[in-house]
């Protein structure tokens, strides 16, 4: 008698490589992760070597497939989720041209400064967003190595290139999921297909792009050399999945327009679930996301980082998540005079790359808690704005509850603090794995194990804890929210001349 199916998801994060087995009523039977190798020789630079990135994909894979039992027969399918904004240039053996250069990598930016003067309203209207990823990249790398673009045949994203690997896919068979289209800059993304507007403006021939399918596409089967290297038999469907963002929505069922979420993770984001697009050309504070269900979007906005630079400040201050979390309780709203700006890789919604980190207000009596909670509170500022325009923009909608996932979600500080600064209410899910389980949604559905993906989403997850706006603390927060508003925009040309004088 054959053992119910599994369904393998492989998550390429910016410094983690994760991959789950997950059975058919939603549980991870077994979690691994591997270590992603970056380098940042200079300021602005962060590279990662796909070599590197496809040999901890297959570490990752032994792992959890050497702890399965009977993994060989029972994996059915396998889908992918991961980083949604980067370029990378590939021949036509899938050999790393570029490296891939996620949006941490900032080489670009006078590029993408450029583009945006001239098609920044185009950017927006036609592909949903304020930070063009793939277009300037393109235009950066052809321009300063110009030999080593001679070589490529594809630019793809970092999944679409696990995938061709992984299934030894022809390159002119390489795909790309509609959700990643979003941050490249090049797609009409209501249309699902590459914009003649933006790729004529931009001078790319689309024979360079790879081919937009939905999520539950099967890009390609594992290959038997693949195959062997992993434990697992050769043929399985390879199913092309959804960006961490988009799969993060789908796994915590924000599915039904006016849902919202708050992603606490290494790049941390809110988003709203919307049945029409309308773009923010007055404020930029969103972009427009498509959904992994036909018809539905996201209105989103994403710090760049902001995980990585609460994990920065704890290490730097010798101290612990826990401890901190404990102190940051008993400080009052505003952090007794200090304030932050926590950009410190810039801000992708407005484009700012000039953004950095900032501390102001402190003297002698501030303690390490106070700078720390000065950030959370900057972020909530930040998220705040970007709601206040989601909803000036669908008024229809009335958004009152914000699911809350990610590593963030676990601080019942930050959740309070964030419901107050809202006024409204979180709600901490069940669920860590969001976004893996919303990629294996997706290769169920794509071999027939989940027939109705929305159906799938909604019965797999419920909230954990919640945390209610107090009234009064909402008020406090209000004229923070509106002197961080100032202080993004005036402490702007003061980040650009540092730099300048700087290089």
């Amino acid at each position: 008698m054959k053992k119910e199916p599994l369904l393998l998801t492989i998550d390429l994060g910016t410094s983690f490589i994760k991959a789950s087995i997950y059975d058919a009523d939603s549980h991870a039977l077994v979690s691994a992760s591997e270590p992603v190798k970056s380098a940042c020789p200079a300021p602005g630079t962060f590279v990662q070597n796909a070599g590197d990135i496809f040999q901890s994909v297959i570490s990752c894979v032994k792992k959890v497939v050497s702890q399965t039992e009977n993994a060989r027969a029972r994996i059915e399918a396998i889908s992918f989720t991961g980083q949604m904004s980067g370029f990378m240039g590939v021949d036509a053996e899938w050999n790393d041209i570029t490296t891939w250069s996620c949006s941490m990598d900032t080489r670009y930016m006078p590029y993408a400064n450029r583009q945006l003067e001239r098609y920044a309203r185009e950017f927006l209207e036609i592909c949903g967003t304020n930070a063009p990823q793939m277009a300037p990249k393109y235009e950066w790398f052809r321009t300063d190595f110009p030999d080593e673009a001679k070589k490529i045949v594809k630019y793809v994203m970092i999944s679409g290139y696990v995938i061709g690997r992984m299934g030894d896919v022809p390159i002119e068979e390489a795909t790309i999921d509609r959700s990643y289209t979003q941050w490249t800059g090049l797609a009409d993304i209501k249309n699902g297909v590459w914009s003649d507007v933006l790729c004529d403006a931009v001078g790319v021939d689309r024979k360079y792009l790879p081919t937009i399918v939905a999520g539950n596409h099967i890009g390609g089967t594992l290959a038997p050399s693949v195959a062997e290297m992993t434990g697992l038999r050769s043929g399985i469907p390879l199913v092309v999945g959804a960006g961490d963002k988009v799969a993060g929505c789908l796994g915590a069922a924000v599915v039904t327009p006016g849902d919202a979420i708050f992603e606490a993770s290494t790049y941390g984001a809110i988003s709203v679930c919307v049945d029409e697009y309308r773009v923010d050309n007055l404020a930029k504070r969103y972009d427009i996301v498509p959904s992994a269900i036909d018809g539905l979007y996201y209105a989103l906005n994403f710090i760049i980082g902001s995980g990585m630079s609460l994990d920065w400040f704890i290490k730097m201050s010798d101290a612990d998540f826990r401890d901190m979390d404990e102190k940051v309780a008993g400080l009052q709203p505003g952090c007794d005079g200090l304030m932050a700006l926590g950009h410190f890789g810039g801000s992708a919604m407005p484009l700012d790359g000039d953004l950095k980190g900032l501390w102001m207000g402190f003297d002698w009596s501030h303690k390490k808690e106070h700078f720390y909670r000065a950030l959370l509170e900057a972020y909530s500022y930040d998220f705040k704005l970007t709601m206040d325009r989601i909803e000036a923009l669908y008024p229809e909608y009335t958004v009152d509850r914000v699911s809350m996932i990610g590593g963030g979600a676990k601080s019942s500080v930050w959740g309070q603090m964030n419901a107050d600064v809202m006024n409204k209410s979180y709600l901490r899910l069940n669920r860590d794995d969001v976004a893996m389980w919303g990629a294996a949604i997706l290769a169920g559905n794509a071999i027939g194990l989940f027939p109705d993906i929305k159906k799938t989403a909604l019965e797999n997850v419920s909230v954990k804890e919640s945390y209610h706006p107090d009234k009064k603390m909402h008020e406090r927060f209000k004229p923070y929210v509106a002197l961080y508003d100032r202080y993004l925009k005036d402490f702007s040309p003061y980040f650009k001349e540092l730099r300048s004088i700087t290089m």
